[in-house]
């Protein structure tokens, strides 16, 4: 009987509602407070920034509780130095307060590649899938002697350039290339020094041979 009463104690019951109790509290507050760190159920609309000089668009992120930055640049020759080409989330995502936005602006100076080494060591068809796989742009073919279809050299802005050289994406590569034609080993002025050289022996074979006949 001792026990039963000890065990229905109304101490004993208050003590585990007590901690039943406390339990509940600590859980409770535990979820509150995870639900205020990760802004669970806030969400943010992201504007649209393209076009924004990077000074506005960081102020109009800031604004909204989110973080502006420049995670990448790229060269618009249409568009104004400094503005906004692309972000990432697109417009309208909803996304938390504090999330960044990664912006790709337009920059002031026009990106360069390193040339391939496609001179004398491609065709036609190989050189120009490599570089415009590389993002370069390329102009009329210029037509040398040489064997058909083969790269014996590239121009940009009307010079040579050379494997590793830096070059403009934006301006239009000249690839010249082999027409199947090859010039004639002996050309004009290669004649004449001829012509002159044979005029130049006959001369000295009339001074000779008249020098013997005066013997």
């Amino acid at each position: 009987m001792g026990f039963f009463k000890k065990v229905f104690s109304p101490m004993v019951w208050g003590n585990l509602l007590a901690m039943v109790a406390v339990t509940l509290l600590v859980l409770f507050a535990l979820w509150k407070g995870l639900a205020l760190y990760t802004n669970h159920g806030q969400t943010v609309q992201v504007p649209s920034l393209v076009g924004l000089q990077e000074s506005d668009a960081l102020y109009t992120l800031e604004r909204l509780g989110l973080k502006g930055v420049v995670a990448d640049s790229a060269f618009n020759k249409r568009k104004p130095t400094g503005c906004i080409l692309d972000q990432m989330p697109a417009v309208g995502s909803k996304v938390k307060a504090g999330r960044e936005v990664r912006l790709t602006i337009n920059s002031s100076q026009t990106p360069t590649l390193p040339l391939p080494d496609v001179a004398d060591n491609s065709s036609l068809r190989e050189a120009q899938a490599k570089l415009t796989s590389m993002g370069f742009k390329l102009g009329p073919v210029e037509y040398v002697a040489g064997d058909r279809d083969w790269v014996y050299g590239v121009k940009s802005r009307g010079r040579n350039v050379y494997f590793g050289e830096r070059v403009p994406v934006d301006v239009p590569l000249i690839l010249q290339v082999g027409s199947g034609k090859f010039t004639d080993v002996y050309d004009d002025e290669w004649e004449d020094d001829l012509v002159d050289e044979e005029v130049d022996d006959i001369d000295l074979d009339e001074e000779i041979y008249g020098l013997d006949q005066l013997d």
